[in-house]
């Protein structure tokens, strides 16, 4: 018979605390409220989407394994979203035995995570030059790159860079207006605002702050009454010579369902890349994680995982916090022959993302019916043109590669490669056939990748 559900909770939270950083663990284990624990599954609660999808890719397995470990069994986990969550006042959440919100943060007008610094980020050729913009950024507000715009792949490091730049101006100024929000949580705001007729106090928070770090921005796209919002309020902040740092996940001009407006704003300043790191900066990653975590492991299993993992920066990180896990609650020590074990899941998902663009230029040539070496060809008539520019936009969104290399690998330069991956996403939105198409080369060249594995 199981224990009392809030009890095994409790004693799994117990586990995890000694396991995870003070910080994670406060920010991420300690808003999740247990709902019910019954046939091996645990229902868990949280009270946003944003919450859910962040548990999920990151510290799932983690929540699972302590689970097991103190009730002995195999267990299931479901994660829900119950939004009635955020609106519980203070003192009905400080009677819960895990409140929403974490005990210890920033305060909330900057809603920054204070361990995001510049110290604590590993710089390296893929980062560097965003790195150094940055820093220049921060130690000049609005008088060095007004606005930052910095775009990258998925856990490559965007908001840890933003959120450095908002603490370092903080730490000079605490009586400074410093805000980092993301645009989804913008967006609600507004749309609350809106509902309660508060949309001029709501005005008034965003278009006097000294700095206004937003997260996502991409997620603005095909919203116009937001873009509209924001046009206004970015206007109000560049005009008063405050600082502005915008992150995405592709460059402004690559954005689609933005007004020309808009996009143009978000080029004013400086847009700069983040990469992936090449494996001597992720091991770099993760020794100084392991510092933080006063976790020794043996530099031949960090060179392991420093091989085998490189999709992004979140889920090198994920896999050693796993291993800091297996360690933690089982007083074991590891070897190659485990570590593989331990990390099957993400190891999966790695070569599932083993594409390289020649395996992308293969399927579409098949695909088309066209020569391979029409790909890097100069020939343009169209049966040869729209393959080839389908094969760049797959390469951008299916590689890690940046645009000079996508570019040197069809002999095109850079705008050509922008230019192409505009067009492909463009006529996709109102094009059935040719989103069936995309999904279709996107299956073959996945199969593809796995066998060459």
């Amino acid at each position: 018979m199981y224990k009392e559900k809030n009890k095994l909770w409790e004693e799994a939270c117990r586990h995890l605390e000694e396991t995870l950083p003070k910080d994670i663990f406060e920010k991420w284990i300690a808003v999740i409220q247990c709902r019910s624990m019954e046939n091996d599954t645990a229902v868990l609660v949280v009270g946003n989407d944003f919450y859910l999808s962040w548990l999920e890719e990151h510290y799932l397995p983690l929540i699972r394994q302590a689970l097991g470990v103190v009730s002995g069994r195999n267990m299931q986990i479901k994660l829900t979203v119950d939004y009635t969550l955020i609106s519980e006042a203070p003192e009905e959440r400080r009677g819960k035995t895990r409140s929403l919100l974490p005990s210890k943060r920033t305060p909330v007008e900057t809603n920054l995570n204070k361990n995001y610094t510049f110290d604590s980020f590993v710089v390296g050729p893929s980062n560097q030059f965003a790195h150094a913009a940055s820093i220049a950024s921060a130690q000049s507000p609005s008088r060095a790159y007004n606005p930052l715009f910095i775009h990258g792949d998925v856990g490559l490091g965007k908001t840890h860079l933003m959120q450095a730049i908002g603490n370092f101006i903080f730490s000079k100024n605490a009586r400074g207006k410093v805000c980092y929000t993301t645009c989804e949580a913008f967006t609600n705001e507004y749309i609350e605002a809106l509902q309660t007729n508060t949309l001029a106090k709501f005005r008034k928070k965003y278009r006097t702050m000294d700095v206004l770090l937003i997260d996502d921005i991409h997620f603005l796209a095909g919203k116009e009454r937001m873009q509209e919002e924001f046009f206004h309020t970015f206007n109000a902040i560049f005009e008063n010579h405050k600082q502005i740092v915008m992150t995405s996940d592709r460059p402004a001009g690559e954005l689609s369902g933005l007004t020309p407006r808009l996009v143009s704003r978000f080029e004013w300043g400086l847009v700069v890349e983040l990469e992936s790191p090449d494996i001597e900066t992720r091991v770099a990653i993760l020794r100084k994680k392991c510092d933080l975590l006063n976790l020794t492991i043996d530099q031949n299993l960090l060179f392991y995982i420093a091989e085998r993992i490189s999709s992004n920066i979140r889920r090198l990180e994920g896999a050693l916090i796993r291993v800091a896990s297996y360690i933690s609650l089982t007083g074991q020590g590891l070897d190659r022959s485990k570590l593989e074990y331990l990390l099957r899941d993400t190891l999966d998902q790695e070569k599932r993302q083993a594409v390289d663009i020649e395996t992308i230029q293969k399927a579409v040539a098949d695909h088309f019916d066209i020569h391979l070496g029409d790909m890097v060809s100069r020939k343009r008539p169209q049966n040869i043109a729209w393959p080839r520019q389908v094969a760049m936009y797959l390469s951008r969104n299916m590689t890690n590669q940046s645009f000079p290399v996508i570019g040197d690998a069809f002999g095109r330069n850079h705008a050509t490669i922008v230019h192409a991956c505009q067009l492909v996403e463009q006529r996709q939105i109102e094009d059935l056939k040719l989103r069936q198409t995309l999904s279709l080369l996107r299956q073959r060249i996945s199969h593809s990748a796995q066998k060459t594995e």
